[in-house]
């Protein structure tokens, strides 16, 4: 089976005025000036090609099928997919919705997940490294 699109590292971007950001040109060029955005775990926000979109979308059928709880989540993780279309600058743009789910203001974190692109606000993304520690009993990591 081949291997879809891989994403790797660390990018520091700001929202415009509009709530664009704009995608580093090494991860953009998997997206074909399309991607789905998503809340994700943490609180951070997920970017996925239309394959690996696909295959989120198998992965929340299979727990739709389970109890009420499992449906409800389903649904308020469908009802805040966002078709993403990015544009010849880069630029793709940021529904309020989903800015407020991950708590974007102004600065942007862009992060390559293996599979998909994930957009953190620079506070949260310091609290999973304090909130993994604590729960390690380790000291969390130099920030780079």
């Amino acid at each position: 089976m081949p291997l879809g699109a891989r994403f790797f590292g660390r990018y520091e971007h700001s929202l415009d005025a509009k709530g664009r950001v704009i995608l580093p040109a090494k991860l953009r060029v998997h997206f074909a000036q399309q991607g789905y955005l998503t809340p994700h775990l943490e609180g951070c926000l997920a970017l996925w090609t239309v394959e690996e979109f696909e295959n989120e979308v198998e992965s929340r059928l299979v727990e739709a099928g389970g109890d009420p709880a499992s449906r409800n989540a389903v649904r308020d993780w469908s009802s805040a997919v966002f078709d993403a279309e990015i544009d010849r600058q880069g630029r793709m743009p940021v529904p309020s919705h989903l800015r407020s789910y991950a708590d974007l203001e102004q600065e942007v974190l862009i992060v390559g997940m293996i599979n998909r692109v994930e957009l953190w606000s620079p506070r949260a993304w310091a609290e999973k490294d304090v909130v993994a520690a604590a729960g390690a009993g380790t000291t969390p990591p130099v920030p780079r």
